[in-house]
């Protein structure tokens, strides 16, 4: 097992190796080789790709010295475009859609902080078909405790989590609250309901089997989470860091614009959440005031 890693994260793996924080504890993994040089890794069975949505295809050209006869990529970007941009650089038959559940966060340098007991992987050949490789995969990942399962339909799946997560994250990152208040308001419980129907009929506008429901399963699986449970978009956003805005409500309101399918409620989100993205990215005057800033009494006017 290798990581590929970055500055004082990499240091800290290299250094005491990757230290995960669970509601039971901790556990360390040590991969064999940590490094920010793909070169010095060599060939390797199977790339789980986990950076940023904006990262992929910088990522994809990088590691061609991962890639044997037999490599495949997995990424695990949330979102719907992330397979298609790796195919696009790397070739098709190298890559399985994938994508994972889960509440975690980088604490600090080499130590994530893995909140409740939401954690899974899924994956599966973007032509649907079964295939070895994918049988090896899982049963790798299950070998090592973690849940893994193989989908009849990999896109669905994705569009099921992006049905969750992009409501939910662009609500949270306006409201700045976590879902157990989301859930609990009748206004921005509807907020979430309108942006799931949104999504599931930007979905089937473009072929994708969304079930009956979908929105139903998704309100409910809101209900099941932690009270404290929050996206990375909405982390992201608070913080003052660069999120991922443009594959999420902005994907949403894209492929319902190119399929004529209104899309008012993440047009909503996405417009008021991107002047924080823009200020995060540097794209936006420092001397303008983002959305959220307080402006001082001085500097008010009154009519």
């Amino acid at each position: 097992m290798a990581f590929i890693a970055r500055g004082s994260h990499l240091a800290a793996i290299r250094e005491k190796g990757l230290v995960v924080e669970t509601d039971h504890g901790e556990a360390t993994v040590r991969p064999n080789v940590a490094s920010d040089a793909p070169a010095e890794v060599g060939p390797v069975d199977v790339v789980l790709l986990g950076v940023k949505t904006w990262q992929v295809e910088d990522a994809a050209r990088s590691m061609g010295p991962l890639l044997g006869p037999r490599t495949f990529v997995v990424p695990l970007q949330n979102g719907v475009e992330a397979a298609g941009q790796l195919a696009a650089v790397l070739g098709r038959d190298r890559v399985v859609g994938g994508l994972c559940a889960t509440f975690s966060w980088v604490a600090a340098p080499g130590r994530i902080r893995s909140l409740g007991e939401v954690h899974s992987i899924r994956f599966g050949e973007l032509d649907r078909r079964t295939s070895d490789r994918t049988e090896r995969l899982r049963a790798a990942f299950e070998r090592a405790g973690v849940r893994a399962t193989i989908p009849t339909d990999i896109e669905v799946s994705l569009w099921e989590k992006l049905l969750i997560v992009v409501p939910f994250g662009g609500v949270g990152a306006v409201t700045r609250v976590p879902i157990g208040v989301l859930r609990s308001l009748p206004e921005t419980r509807r907020l979430l309901e309108r942006g799931m129907e949104e999504i599931l009929a930007v979905g089937r506008s473009r072929g994708v089997g969304l079930p009956d429901g979908a929105v139903e399963k998704g309100m409910a699986f809101l209900d099941s989470l932690d009270a404290s449970g929050t996206t990375s978009l909405q982390r992201d956003i608070t913080d003052g860091r660069p999120s991922e805005l443009e594959a999420w409500n902005g994907v949403v309101m894209r492929l319902g614009h190119a399929a004529g399918v209104p899309t008012p409620t993440h047009e909503f989100l996405y417009a008021s959440l991107l002047p924080l993205e823009r200020r995060a990215r540097g794209s936006l005057s420092a001397a303008e005031p983002a959305a959220g800033d307080i402006v001082p009494q001085t500097q008010r006017r009154t009519t």
